[in-house]
């Protein structure tokens, strides 16, 4: 790796992860941590920590022997009192939720504290890049052993909602490897075989899926707009749906149980 620069430190290889945090350190300031190792970068503005696949001309090495990990693949930048990360390779960096930062795009600001990013490369293998940006106090955050449980947020549906929701999102609730939502003509059908009064429709599940989406897109949800997946829009709307309400655990497996007895409407 380059030779540390001013106000940074390196991190040994065996340093444990940054997801337990780190010791008391410059408010503001940014940890980068592989399996070969990382450093440390004090937060002043203009300050940048360099990462990829060539060793010698990075400050942190990821992906040593996997070719499709571009040489320098990105950059932390400390810019207006903040680190952001850019990506100067040609693989995606993805970052938790899903968001993928491609090669050209804008830069994307860290928030405080840990985040996880990867770099997919040959042979579908995942390479871990860790950054922890210290707190306005410099410390980790403190232990709350004591504290009760915070339950997730769950989101009110109407029992009509979850019903068609549980029949639209049956292979989420059943762990499928790579679970998509059944179609709406499907979903339309099976419902109103399990209803025959309900006057289910495709309509109706079209006009009650899009209320859903828009309830929750309102409430802080991201990826429930076309404006926000862009074309081609596809299945993206309503599997962004359903993964939310299944980590939220709005829904739960046991809800697959409506399918077998409905309520009547």
């Amino acid at each position: 790796m380059t030779a540390p620069q001013p106000g940074s430190a390196l991190l040994p290889r065996k340093h444990r992860s940054l997801a337990h945090g780190v010791e008391r350190a410059e408010p503001g300031e940014v940890y980068a941590l592989t399996v070969t190792g990382g450093v440390r970068m004090s937060p002043l503005d203009g300050r940048q920590v360099s990462f990829g696949r060539n060793r010698p001309d990075v400050d942190v090495c990821v992906g040593e022997d996997d070719v499709q990990v571009s040489r320098r693949h990105g950059l932390l930048t400390r810019r207006f009192g903040q680190w952001w990360v850019g990506n100067t390779g040609r693989l995606p960096i993805r970052f938790p939720g899903a968001l993928l930062l491609c090669g050209g795009e804008d830069e994307v600001p860290l928030t405080e504290g840990y985040t996880p990013l990867f770099i997919r490369g040959a042979r579908n293998r995942e390479h871990l890049l860790e950054v922890y940006v210290a707190g306005a106090d410099g410390g980790r955050p403190a232990p709350k052993h004591g504290e009760p449980t915070r339950p997730p947020r769950t989101w009110v549906l109407r029992p009509e909602e979850k019903l068609m929701l549980v029949v639209l999102g049956q292979r989420y609730l059943l762990h499928d490897a790579r679970p998509q939502p059944m179609s709406r003509q499907h979903t339309a059908e099976v419902l109103a075989t399990l209803q025959p009064r309900a006057g289910w429709t495709l309509k109706r599940v079209e006009h009650m899926v899009t209320e859903v989406r828009a309830r929750l897109s309102a409430g802080g949800v991201a990826g429930l707009t076309k404006a926000e997946v862009g074309e081609p829009v596809g299945n993206a709307l309503n599997d962004n749906l359903l993964r939310e309400l299944v980590l939220s655990t709005t829904l739960v497996p046991p809800d697959l149980g409506l399918m077998d007895d409905p309520s009547p409407l």
